[in-house]
């Protein structure tokens, strides 16, 4: 299993697989993916601000389909005491869905550099 960040799981609804590096695309054939919560969270503002031009739900069951899609399965109370000590970030998002992919204990794929560069489950390739 294998965690995504937000503007993964958009890329990947939206079929834009080749921006993904040729070995993630291997590891995410063969991981089942899985979203926080806070993803779900995340993409109903980024429609309430019209950056994106489909529900959460309609990317996320579409993403169930087509890719296995699953819902992380750490305890919002371990989740939010694993958040409590990520101070390297003030984006709640990023906050949340980094410290659910460390209380499950499992990678986090991101193109996001400051996430790359501070947590050691992130990976881009």
């Amino acid at each position: 299993m294998i965690h995504l960040d937000t503007h993964v799981v958009v890329w990947l609804y939206q079929g834009q697989i080749e921006r993904f590096p040729a070995s993630l695309r291997q590891r995410l054939a063969a991981c089942r993916p899985l979203v926080s919560p806070m993803v779900r969270l995340e993409l109903a503002l980024l429609h309430e601000i019209g950056r994106l031009t489909v529900s959460p739900a309609e990317i996320l069951d579409a993403l169930r389909v087509v890719a296995d899609l699953g819902l992380a399965f750490s305890d919002w109370e371990r989740v939010a005491a694993t958040a409590g000590t990520l101070s390297w970030t003030r984006d709640p998002f990023d906050r949340m869905i980094v410290a659910h992919a460390l209380a499950d204990d499992l990678p986090l794929v991101t193109k996001d550099a400051g996430i790359l560069e501070r947590c050691g489950l992130a990976v881009w390739g």
